[in-house]
């Protein structure tokens, strides 16, 4: 197993691609815990339309352990709450999932301040709130690891103001944070996913989707697994080597970029 017993926080965890990604530690051996506004998953309408049993209890039928911590990423206080609990609960963080994403579409004509406050308060200042928080008990792990989702509209156009840039400075933060704790031995990246089979995607059309599968090479679009399997690896030994870098994980879709 190539994450045993090792404490890892994943936020949004109950749901799309945090799921994906708890499950693959769960299959590695990690102690999990899930942080997210809800433990219920979401259902989508196209994605994930079954999907009906808590990523916790998932975690337990594969024989892993963790736990269920509500936290909004958004809220200082609910993020030490989230914090305190897991140490209390396991005596450390090894690894950092920072997962919790919400869109909202809309052009800048569309879009409102106060969603665009909304997006960038959980895409991005979340993200920094965790980082932050965690960061005094990462640098303590034998194998301390942060692991960042953005996307891959972090490196174009297309998705709304709000998103695109909060997950562009996402991948800036993850350089910037990876230069600060590379001298205790701790790894930052990123995973930029193309389209992944959740029920974040309920906002599109079947139109939209269609597309998205004609501009991927591979001929499918990705599942939560394919994002859970590239952050193994980065939690893994096997990348003690790799920090400051973006992984695109998206069958080839910016390929031709």
């Amino acid at each position: 197993m190539l994450l045993k017993n090792r404490i890892s926080i994943i936020t949004g965890g109950s749901s799309g691609i945090g799921r994906g990604i708890a499950l693959e530690f769960a299959r590695e051996g990690a102690k999990i815990v899930i942080a997210d506004k809800q433990e219920t998953p979401l259902q989508g309408k196209y994605h994930e339309k079954d999907v009906t049993t808590p990523t916790t209890q998932e975690i337990q039928n594969l024989g892993a352990d963790s736990i269920y911590i509500q936290t909004d990423v958004s809220d200082e206080s609910e993020v030490k709450n989230l914090m305190r609990k897991t140490v209390e609960h396991y005596g450390g963080i090894d690894i950092l999932v920072n997962n919790a994403g919400i869109h909202i579409p809309g052009e800048s004509q569309d879009i409102s301040i106060a969603d665009w406050d909304r997006v960038v308060g959980v895409n991005l200042r979340g993200v920094f709130m965790t980082t932050k928080l965690a960061m005094p008990y990462i640098i303590k792990s034998d194998y301390g690891r942060i692991i960042q989702i953005a996307s891959i509209h972090a490196f174009g156009g297309g998705a709304g103001p709000a998103y695109a840039s909060a997950k562009a400075a996402v991948v800036n933060m993850t350089r910037d944070t990876a230069l600060e704790v590379g001298k205790h031995g701790v790894t930052v990246n990123t995973i930029c996913p193309g389209y992944i089979e959740t029920a974040i995607q309920d906002y599109l059309t079947p139109e939209d989707i269609q597309s998205s599968l004609e501009k991927t090479p591979m001929g499918r679009l990705g599942l939560p697994k394919d994002i859970g399997r590239a952050a193994v690896f980065f939690a893994s030994d096997d990348s003690e080597w790799i920090t400051g870098t973006s992984l695109l994980v998206d069958g080839g879709a910016c390929a031709k970029t």
